[in-house]
């Protein structure tokens, strides 16, 4: 008798593990924020959380848990109530089904939390702590590991995954929607943005290499500046730089040509043109004002 091998389909697959936290957070953690090429899911176990998804910032209870899709920008803000045990899992799988969890919240059934629960155990039994430093990404295999640990761990996971895609129903989003969230992971960007600028007077920065530095995408940061400042991105920097300028020249250290080269301009004239317009004056011409008004 012939016998026909069958292959087995895979509809999920994780291929790779970036980490695994278990996370008990004091009631006013914040984390700014990042994004990665990979997939992140988190749970909250205890407690509520506030996370913010590119534009959209939500609330979180015990038992949902959130996907972040990869190079999405996300943040995560303790509600200054309650401090939260959260559960985050950072993964890769190029799996074509992952795009049922593209912007998607679940708030997890019984065997769904048996599941997590599952998976954790199985990866701190298969891995060295510290499992609950935000910054602590390398996962080192333990001498003891138990035999196969590694592997219950993403059996679990893709249980979990499997279970979630099947039956479909999700959290609608409208339900977990926090403008409160938005609006304070929008103040700290902004925030950050400015005093990276700040720091950053003798360069010449552009919108693509802020972006990129905070991972933001450039609508939502132009969008960001325009509503909360009254200007673009790049004026607001070419306005600081104008700023230090007038500094420098009331000091009196520089002349304008060491001025000029310390501020990242390419030339002396480029300088005098990009002051006079912002200024309405020559560099010389305000010199002269400064010093008629302290005389």
């Amino acid at each position: 008798m012939n016998f026909v091998k069958t292959p087995l389909e895979t509809a999920i697959e994780i291929t790779h593990l970036f980490s695994l936290h278990y996370f008990e957070f004091a009631k006013d953690f914040i984390f700014e924020g990042e994004a990665h090429d990979f997939w992140e899911l988190l749970y909250v176990d205890k407690g509520e959380i506030e996370v913010t998804a590119d534009s959209a910032g939500y609330v979180l209870k015990q038992g949902d848990v959130i996907f972040h899709k990869p190079n999405e920008f996300h943040s995560v803000w303790a509600n200054r109530k309650i401090g939260p045990n959260v559960i985050v899992v950072c993964f890769e799988c190029r799996s074509a089904a992952m795009k049922l969890f593209e912007n998607k919240l679940f708030c997890l059934n019984d065997q769904e939390r048996n599941w997590m629960a599952g998976l954790v155990r199985h990866g701190f039994a298969a891995y060295e702590p510290p499992f609950d430093r935000p910054r602590v990404h390398d996962l080192i295999r333990r001498n003891d590991a138990p035999f196969g640990s590694e592997q219950l761990l993403r059996i679990h996971l893709e249980l979990l995954l499997l279970s979630l895609a099947t039956r479909g129903e999700a959290v609608p989003q409208s339900n977990r929607l926090s403008s409160a969230a938005m609006e304070r992971s929008e103040d700290e960007l902004l925030k950050r943005t400015v005093a990276y600028m700040e720091e950053q007077l003798c360069a010449n920065l552009t919108l693509e290499e802020l972006c990129a530095r905070f991972h933001v995408g450039q609508s939502r940061l132009s969008a960001l500046f325009k509503e909360r400042l009254g200007m673009s991105v790049m004026k607001t920097y070419k306005n600081l730089k104008i700023e230090r300028v007038k500094l420098m020249i009331r000091e009196e250290r520089r002349n304008f040509t060491e001025i000029a080269e310390q501020l990242g301009y390419n030339s002396i004239h480029t300088f005098s043109r990009h002051f006079k317009t912002a200024v309405g004056m020559t560099p010389t011409e305000y010199a002269k004002t400064v010093k008629a008004r302290v005389l």
